[in-house]
């Protein structure tokens, strides 16, 4: 018992010091002084300075494939001379490449945010401003003309509100051969600021470029002198409160106009699963009730000569399945996963957790995933002991490693593919250090916690309605093809999977674009619909192996609840080359490496529901009849 209070003190203590580096009292701590950061909704008086921060730059297409916006040659420093007469207005000095002090999520989605030289204050008009003078060389020619020709946009922020532009533009470009004869490449110099007020607050920011400023950087040898320069206009924004700044981002013109959730579909989605489910359940009960009938109505001496299908197989239904320390570790980490997203889900539609913070969510869904170790270590070695486990600590280890460790050699792989080709979407060492940390001090004791509170305190009895004879029956294997395993999970993964495959577009977008998803009640009611359907038909294909006689329903039970992850990889194979622009080795590796990770994740826990769904149903069908 003492040693179980200390574990759990040491884990309490583990969990307030994480909590702390979530704050920034500890994130980075290995990285240089940073700027701190201006407060979303800061009230400003006139001619208060306003801070623009710059961030990353990339291919559009590829989102993931993210670089210091001072990778390419823009201005460091503000010219002190101005071309037009504007030496009224108040000016400060603003130092440019400042890194600033980021939240987790932001370090973890790429973000990588720098001071900039603009001088903006508050409500203060500029038609026209000189950033700086300078003569690019062939060089930095180059890298802006590459930049352009893979379609590069950046990003800016003013606050928490975020600002694209498009950093160039080809004319007269072949698509397929790319630059040929007679096109020319064309660079943005000039940046227009459009800033909206309300009650002395920003709610909204966007920035575009001029065309007409535009200059002409073909010949990448010959240097260039470019002038650099933005302007500011501020508009007084009637309807939009600093409270829902982020709702124009939905129809933002910089960002792809199709993101519309289309409801008749999801509503269509919805009523063909509820009839189908309806169908399947009204044509079980109507077996099963036959079969509980039939059963019922036999006598002691006919019960042996007409005893059949899965009323045959009761001595052997409840035999524990093989690999059983790993059996329980996945339906543990399944039950956590599940718990995990639900909670994270409610977090997000409750507004507990900012749907528009950058990171925000992922931050959360690491966080939740370390507190609800405890219960993916409870619920393994309690169902562990309750199939009479010897090596309980081996099972713990196991939920505690069976879905971390995939997604860690992951991340080795993209990250490595990452620093090599220099983009912002590999970690720092900071981050990486309190990923460490909060895995290491929270996740993994709090996992062992779980498994000794099981262990201790948790009832051991399975209380299986049938005794399990010594000896296994033999199995039938002259079965027809279409009432075999294998064709039995492409059925089940397909029904779940119809359910969820509307909402998975705009989820894809979300993930792998520039897409703000905010729909969460929509997504938690699509969640829990695909727990629902995927925990039925995987009772309903039970039956029929049951009713073949076939007994060793665990592991089939899990990868047929599990079979909807699956699909969910294949579609994203789909969608990567029919429904996106991404290329490339360094968007690629991180598409499908994370895309597995979390279709692993959905294997996990929708098994693990299916798992403990079928677990009831064959309780339920064994309690109701006379077993020898």
């Amino acid at each position: 018992m003492v040693s179980v209070l200390r574990r759990s003190g040491s884990s309490a203590a583990a969990l307030v010091a994480a909590l702390l580096i979530l704050l920034g009292v500890a994130d980075n701590v290995v990285e240089a002084k940073k700027v701190k950061r201006v407060k979303a909704g800061t009230t400003y008086k006139t001619h208060d300075p306003v801070h623009v921060v710059v961030n990353k730059v990339g291919p559009f297409n590829n989102p993931t494939e993210t670089y210091r916006y001072y990778s390419l040659p823009y201005c460091h420093t503000h010219d002190d001379i101005d071309d037009e007469a504007e030496d009224a207005l108040p000016r400060q000095k603003r130092e440019a490449r400042l890194q600033h002090k980021q939240r987790l999520g932001e370090s973890i989605t790429g973000d990588r945010r720098e001071t900039a030289p603009f001088e903006i204050t508050y409500k203060d008009t500029i038609e026209w401003r000189q950033l700086c003078k300078t003569t690019l060389g062939p060089d930095e020619l180059e890298s802006f003309k590459k930049a352009i020709h893979n379609s590069y946009f950046f990003e800016m922020f003013v606050e928490d509100l975020p600002m694209w532009g498009y950093i160039g533009d080809v004319s007269d470009e072949d698509v397929v051969l790319g630059e040929v004869e007679g096109s020319k490449t064309y660079l943005f110099p000039h940046l227009h600021f459009k800033l909206g007020t309300n009650k002395g607050n920003i709610v909204s920011a966007t920035v575009t470029t001029d065309s007409d400023r535009r200059v002409d950087i073909t010949n990448s040898h010959k240097p260039t002198e470019v002038q650099f320069s933005y302007s500011v206009d501020w508009v007084w924004e009637k309807d939009l409160t600093w409270k829902t700044r982020m709702s124009r981002y939905h129809d933002s013109r910089f960002l792809p106009g199709s993101f519309e959730i289309h409801w008749l579909s999801i509503i269509n989605s919805f009523v063909l699963v509820l009839l189908l489910t309806a169908f399947l359940t009204i044509i079980l009960m109507r077996v099963l009730k036959n079969d509980f009938s039939r059963y019922m109505e036999l006598d002691e001496e006919t019960m042996e000569e007409e005893e059949s299908g899965w009323k045959l197989i009761h001595g052997d239904v409840f035999r524990f399945p093989e690999n059983s320390s790993l059996f329980c570790a996945s339906v543990g980490t399944g039950v956590q996963l599940m718990l995990c997203t639900f909670a994270v889900l409610v977090l997000a539609l409750t507004g507990a957790v900012s749907t528009t913070r950058r990171g925000s969510i992922l931050a959360g869904c690491i966080v939740v995933y370390c507190i609800t170790s405890f219960i993916s270590g409870y619920a393994s070695t309690n169902l562990y002991l309750k199939m009479n486990g010897k090596a309980w600590t081996r099972c713990v280890l196991l939920a505690a490693t069976l879905f971390p460790v995939p997604v860690a050699a992951v991340f080795m792989i993209v990250n490595t593919i990452a620093l090599g080709h220099g983009s912002t979407s590999a970690l720092p060492f900071g981050t990486i250090f309190t990923l460490t940390f909060l895995y290491v001090c929270i996740s993994v004791p709090l996992c062992v916690f779980g498994g000794s509170v099981a262990k201790n305190y948790g009832r051991h009895d399975f209380n299986a309605p049938t005794r399990t004879t010594k000896v296994a029956r033999e199995i039938p294997t002259d079965v027809p093809w279409y009432r075999g395993k294998p064709f039995q999970m492409v059925i089940a993964g397909f029904l779940p999977f119809s359910a969820i495959y509307i909402e998975l577009h705009y989820i894809f977008a979300s993930m792998w674009g520039h897409q703000i998803y905010t729909l969460f009640g929509i997504l938690l009611f699509a969640f829990v619909l695909l727990v629902i359907v995927s925990s039925f038909i995987t009772v309903a294909l039970l039956y029929f192996q049951l009713a073949r006689e076939d007994h060793q329903w665990w592991w089939a039970t899990f990868f047929n609840g599990g079979m909807t992850g699956i699909y969910i990889y294949v579609y994203s194979i789909f969608y990567y080359y029919h429904r996106s622009g991404m290329s490339g080795l360094l968007q690629s590796s991180f598409y499908f490496g994370y895309m597995a990770a979390v279709s692993f994740g959905f294997f996990l826990m929708l098994g693990s529901a299916a798992f403990y769904m079928s677990l009831a149903f064959v309780k339920h069908i064994y309690g109701r009849i006379k077993c020898d």
